[in-house]
């Protein structure tokens, strides 16, 4: 019998839905306001603003997870269980974002928000390590992967500065998990070789 592999598009197809599944869940905590004024709208800042960063991290999640699968046809059955642990972590931004945002960015829930951040950084470590492991050297020169890796350990430490500043800083921590994110709106940019029929 041959050994059936899972293509990465199968990978990719799966965690597209649980990132909607997670967008839509994070949808449903926003209410609207009582009032028809502009400044009950003003009055949820806390609310909007936490959901637009959760969202955007769920946008530089996806946009990175789809650069870094293109670079691989099939995946391993290593791969497949650690984006099963990245999917489960990123799942928790719901609950997370709406402890934060009821509470005013409250120290111990914009804690438990940076907390979440760093163990799906550590989860997206080890998928993109699984990921390069694999990757054929000429489609992922090595400054590329050193890139890669630095900015990953980059982002790790600053989340968890964020996590360690929050409980006597919680708006320092909040700045620190905003300045991250910046670190991951560009995926690395990965030159792929010139494939038969195709474009670099």
């Amino acid at each position: 019998m041959r050994e059936h592999k899972v293509t990465t598009e199968r990978v990719g197809a799966f965690s597209d839905g649980m990132i909607a599944v997670v967008i839509t869940l994070m949808a449903l905590e926003l209410k609207t306001p009582e009032e028809a004024t502009l400044g009950a709208i003003l009055a949820l800042w806390q609310t909007l603003f936490s959901y637009g960063l959760s969202y955007l991290f769920i946008a530089i999640i996806w946009v990175n997870h789809h650069h870094l699968l293109r670079l691989v046809r099939y995946a391993s059955p290593q791969l497949i269980w650690i984006n099963f642990a990245h999917l489960f972590l990123v799942s928790l931004l719901p609950f997370t974002t709406a402890w934060m945002a009821r509470t005013n960015l409250s120290p111990v829930p914009v804690a438990a928000y940076a907390a979440v951040f760093v163990l799906v950084n550590i989860a997206y470590l080890l998928f993109e390590r699984e990921i390069l492991a694999h990757a054929d050297a000429g489609d992922v020169p090595e400054e590329a992967r050193r890139l890669a890796r630095r900015r990953t350990w980059l982002g790790l430490m600053t989340f968890a500065a964020a996590g360690l500043a929050a409980p006597l800083l919680p708006l320092l921590g909040f700045a620190l998990i905003c300045s991250a994110l910046l670190l991951y709106l560009r995926p690395e940019a990965f030159r792929r070789r010139q494939r038969q029929g195709g474009d670099r």
